[in-house]
């Protein structure tokens, strides 16, 4: 496969989740092909330091790939700063690119599925980001291998410079275009709290980079690409993480077979739809599941 995406990786204070991540990374079948940038954030507090630097050491011995480039920032940008300038830069110079997280295991083929789906439907306007990560559906061996949706997924995702240039990182003018019916739909029907990730990026409670490339996507008119069952696993639940909690609802096992089926209409998929619909509504489980989890959460730990 020619014109290989180049991989964004970006780490920060977690040498475990880093080697694990690349581990798995490097097990891909494009890996040996592929160009990989790592692109590691400065410390944020003198506690900070020791773990950044072992995460620095570890990586400078990174190899099996195409290419390493370890991009090391002196000062601290944050995730969501150092994401989208990673993100600009490669697409800027290859008008594509393909983003990782510290906290990411990968099928052997996710690589494989991000690639042929930015070479598929690269000339599509409407498609927009192509996602490896799906919630552990109902029935999913009902639905196609590979569907659209409206929600971009910030776990392991590609996308072009075509459409990163309609990324918009200003709040004030991402949520003046949104109405009343434009909520609810964005907020796949009041099931999940994307429009409350809106709300506190703008109170300063969070500072996602994803739930504004969403936004952007979305009033855009944008669709995602993703597998029915998930090629990359979340291993960051576990307290360690910029805005992770401690729990395993988003749990999954990763599917390992590779992505041969992509749909060759553009529309967003009503089966998928409402099975993701009917994820999230149910997603925090019964209230006693939920009282466990608040235990698990705040006082065992």
């Amino acid at each position: 496969m020619q014109n290989l995406a180049p991989i964004a990786l970006f780490v920060y204070n977690r040498p475990q989740h880093t080697e694990r991540t690349l581990k798995f990374l490097k097990q891909n079948l494009l890996a040996a092909d592929s160009r990989l940038y790592i692109f590691s954030d400065g410390a944020k507090t003198s506690a900070d330091e020791e773990k950044v630097n072992e995460v620095r050491r570890f990586i400078s011995t990174v190899d099996g790939f195409k290419s390493v480039k370890v991009i090391e920032s002196k000062t601290n940008k944050g995730l969501a700063n150092s994401v989208i300038e990673g993100v600009t830069q490669l697409n800027q110079t290859y008008g594509q690119v393909i983003v990782f997280e510290d906290d990411l295991i990968s099928s052997p083929h996710t690589l494989t599925y991000f690639n042929e789906a930015l070479n598929l439907y690269r000339e599509e306007e409407k498609v927009m980001h192509i996602g490896a990560y799906m919630y552990h559906l109902e029935n999913s061996e009902s639905l196609p291998e590979s569907f659209f949706y409206r929600a971009a997924s910030s776990w392991g995702w590609a996308t072009w410079q075509s459409s990163w240039q309609y990324f918009e990182p200003n709040i004030d003018k991402l949520i003046a275009q949104f109405d009343s019916r434009k909520i609810h739909e964005f907020s796949i029907e009041g099931k999940m709290n994307f429009w409350k990730q809106v709300k506190e990026f703008k109170n300063g409670k969070n500072n996602s980079w994803a739930i504004r490339w969403y936004a952007s996507v979305f009033l855009k008119g944008g669709l995602t690409l993703n597998p029915s069952q998930s090629l990359v696993n979340n291993i960051g639940h576990d307290g360690t993480g910029v805005h992770s909690g401690i729990n395993d609802i988003y749990n999954v096992i990763i599917n390992p077979k590779p992505i041969k089926q992509f749909p060759k209409e553009i529309k967003e998929h009503p089966q998928a739809y409402l099975a993701i619909r009917h994820f999230l509504a149910h997603r925090k489980g019964t209230l006693w599941a939920r009282i466990k989890r608040y235990i698990n959460e705040k006082i065992l730990h």
